[in-house]
């Protein structure tokens, strides 16, 4: 009788200690690290939306640079900021695809870092406070396809709204 209690009791331990909590998993609608939102506007009329055209954007400083992709007809990006550093530059190539008229503006965005607790499941999430952005064209000045750089909103900890607007 000993051993058929002993052995029930650790057993329901057993099964106690494997069981999922509620926390255990991170809910898929938990916000985690915000991306920069950048808005692209008319720079002859600062108020109206302006799409790109194959616009592809360059992270530049890892291992391997890594291509976001090429933006065609949007006038809204999400670009990632790095979590281990308080700089993230990117290589915005305008009119990617031809040859003959691809202008590449390098983009440096400069923050600082603060890392939250989410929950036990979820981790923490990095939330940013922009301190700067500069731009530049890496062969000629001149050929700045970017006009002006606006931070609309400098704390990043949500992508609920616009936080920088670029006007060309």
């Amino acid at each position: 009788m000993k051993k058929l209690l002993t052995l029930s009791l650790v057993v329901l331990l057993a099964f106690s200690a494997t069981n999922c909590e509620k926390d255990d998993i991170c809910d898929a609608n938990t916000m985690t690290t915000p991306r920069l939102i950048v808005e692209f506007y008319d720079a002859d009329n600062p108020t109206v939306l302006q799409n790109v055209t194959n616009l592809k954007i360059i992270g530049e400083g890892l291992a391997e640079d890594f291509a976001l992709g090429t933006f065609n007809n949007v006038s809204k990006v999400m670009l990632p900021l790095k979590t281990t550093d308080d700089i993230t530059q990117y290589r915005f190539i305008l009119y990617s695809t031809d040859t003959d008229l691809a202008n590449e503006d390098k983009i440096q965005i400069n923050y600082t870092r603060d890392n939250l607790f989410v929950s036990r499941a979820c981790g923490y999430k990095t939330v940013f406070d922009l301190t700067g952005f500069t731009y530049t064209d890496p062969v000629d000045p001149a050929q700045l396809w970017i006009r002006s750089v606006t931070i609309n909103q400098t704390n990043i900890n949500s992508e609920d709204e616009t936080h920088v607007s670029i006007l060309f």
